[in-house]
């Protein structure tokens, strides 16, 4: 059973004729701003079986411009081509759906497909039939979810143009909201995200990040690609803090060297009018915290910034100049609670005559190990705080002892000891992840992985692995260092020892990494050196 078409009331006179080959025609919006790129056109599916009602619809549509944008025409003769070619082509904007095919309903079941198993409510579905006893408007219209109805005997070229552009402009009014709304959940989503991470730099890229994403989310995002970069201000100099896209190589440079006139100038506009500046491609924003800390951010597009797109960004900025404040605090209270531990620990080696460097070296050390054996920066970063309070229980040593220079008696050693179990009881009691660590550091940090280590006597990996790597790293700087009671070691010495005790007083693996790595722990020391 196949469908019939009256082409002589499609085509009925030279007036109704509007697919002339030299001919264009062109519907345009007065807000629309054309592109350059070859996959700029609607796609519109031809479904019917008919091969001569393929060759009519292309005739009349061809030359046909819709908000600068021409047709790309698909083709399907069968439903098993039909949904081949929307899978295949999920941004197809309009569907010419004969309903006699196959079977009598055939249209109509695509029509259910294309709605509830490809979940796709965006293409518009036209209806063309020639046989309306098989498919009456009425029942049709309220039974699926098609956009129109029309029957081929009453569809003239003037008709089917009028549809197809009527079709194509709800599409894109579609899209567009659609757009909009994933724009908006971006904002929404941006300000818990970018506090995921305490890094600045960290921080810089996802609001970097989440900017892109609004400029990417375009009709043609596929073939679009944003660049930004992030600059702070410190000292009349602007550096690049991060970047994506084209600028990924200008991190830590200043601006001056390395980007182009125009963007220059327009960051600097930013910042000495302190507001967001947008361009025809592009933007550049400025905040400034109530901590006094300058920013800038810019990014480039390669699609024209439409209202909506600078309505999103003003909204994302406003977000983002709330975030930079609440990340400086953040950054503040950080670097606060760093300071206070560190002097802790400084006091705790101030009372035995050594000085503070012994705890910086040791924090490094341990970084740069953490790190090798691939522990998180995160992780990493902890651990090197909380190495610092590894000795602070020698706040609970005598003056007299710790600071013998003689040989110490059994009993004044057992009282030495003591400052691993004391900086466990000063430190255990914080529900603080960093003060957790710090207890366990200072309880376990004498303990050797052969067991005959203290207080415990605890054995291997029953170690904590941070309390291993803080045992080794002190280690070593204490032979690398003059005390009260000794002279420094020799490089070669260190090594021997090291090597002598793998697996001994030390983790193995820790071993073989402290020596692969022990150039750079020595030019840790150099860099922290004892007066």
């Amino acid at each position: 059973m196949h469908d019939s078409m009256d082409y002589n009331n499609l085509i009925t006179d030279e007036d109704d004729v509007i697919f002339i080959e030299d001919d264009v025609i062109s519907i345009e919006d007065d807000e629309y701003q054309p592109k350059d790129d070859a996959e700029n056109a609607w796609k519109v599916l031809v479904v019917d079986d008919d091969k001569s009602v393929h060759d009519i619809t292309k005739r009349v549509l061809d030359g046909f411009v819709l908000d600068g944008k021409s047709l790309r025409i698909y083709n399907a003769y069968n439903a098993d081509e039909t949904k081949k070619i929307l899978n295949e082509h999920p941004d197809i904007a309009l569907i010419l759906l004969d309903v006699v095919m196959e079977e009598y309903d055939t249209g109509l079941q695509l029509v259910k497909y294309v709605r509830d198993e490809l979940k796709n409510k965006m293409v518009r579905i036209i209806l063309r039939t020639g046989q309306p006893g098989y498919s009456p408007e009425k029942e049709v219209v309220i039974n699926y979810h098609i956009n129109d109805y029309k029957l081929k005997t009453d569809l003239t070229s003037e008709k089917m143009i009028v549809s197809v552009v009527t079709a194509l402009r709800s599409y894109k009014d579609l899209v567009s909201l659609d757009l909009d709304r994933m724009g908006l959940r971006k904002i929404i989503q941006s300000t818990p995200n970018l506090y995921k991470n305490k890094s600045f730099r960290y921080f810089i890229n996802g609001i970097l990040e989440q900017l892109t994403s609004i400029l990417h989310l375009d009709m043609d995002a596929i073939y679009c690609r944003s660049s930004g970069l992030a600059l702070s201000v410190n000292q009349n100099r602007f550096i690049i803090e991060a970047a994506t896209g084209d600028y990924k190589e200008y991190i830590n440079k200043d601006i001056n060297e390395v980007l182009a006139d125009n963007i220059l100038e327009l960051c600097k506009a930013a910042i000495t009018l302190k507001k967001t500046i947008f361009t025809e491609d592009g933007f550049a924003s400025y905040f400034n915290s109530s901590w006094g800390t300058e920013n800038v951010i810019y990014i480039k597009s390669n699609t024209i910034l439409k209202e909506w797109d600078i309505d999103l960004i003003n909204i994302a900025c406003s977000n983002i100049s709330i975030a930079f404040d609440n990340m400086y605090l953040s950054m503040e209270m950080d670097v606060s609670h760093k300071e206070i531990i560190y002097t802790i620990g400084e006091i705790a080696e101030f009372r035995s005559n050594e000085t503070g460097f012994h705890i910086k070296r040791v924090a490094e050390y341990a970084y740069l190990l953490a790190l090798e054996i691939g522990i998180s920066e995160p992780e990493a970063e902890c651990l090197k705080i909380a190495s610092t309070m590894h000795d602070v229980g020698k706040l609970g040593i005598p003056d007299a002892i710790l600071n013998k220079p003689a040989k110490l008696t059994p009993e004044e050693f057992e009282i030495i000891k003591s400052h691993s179990s004391i900086g466990y009881e000063m430190l255990k009691r914080s529900n603080v992840k960093l003060m957790k660590d710090a207890a366990i550091i200072a309880y376990q940090h004498h303990e050797k992985y052969n067991g005959k280590g203290y207080p415990q006597g605890l054995k291997g990996e029953d170690i904590d692995l941070y309390a291993r790597i803080v045992c080794i790293v002190d280690v070593i700087d204490a032979l690398l260092s003059k005390r009260v009671y000794k002279n420094s070691w020799s490089v070669e010495e260190v090594i021997k020892y090291l090597q002598d005790e793998k697996g001994e007083h030390f983790d193995p693996v820790l071993v073989e990494i402290a020596l692969k790595n022990f150039d750079k722990m020595l030019k840790i020391q150099s860099e922290f050196k004892d007066e």
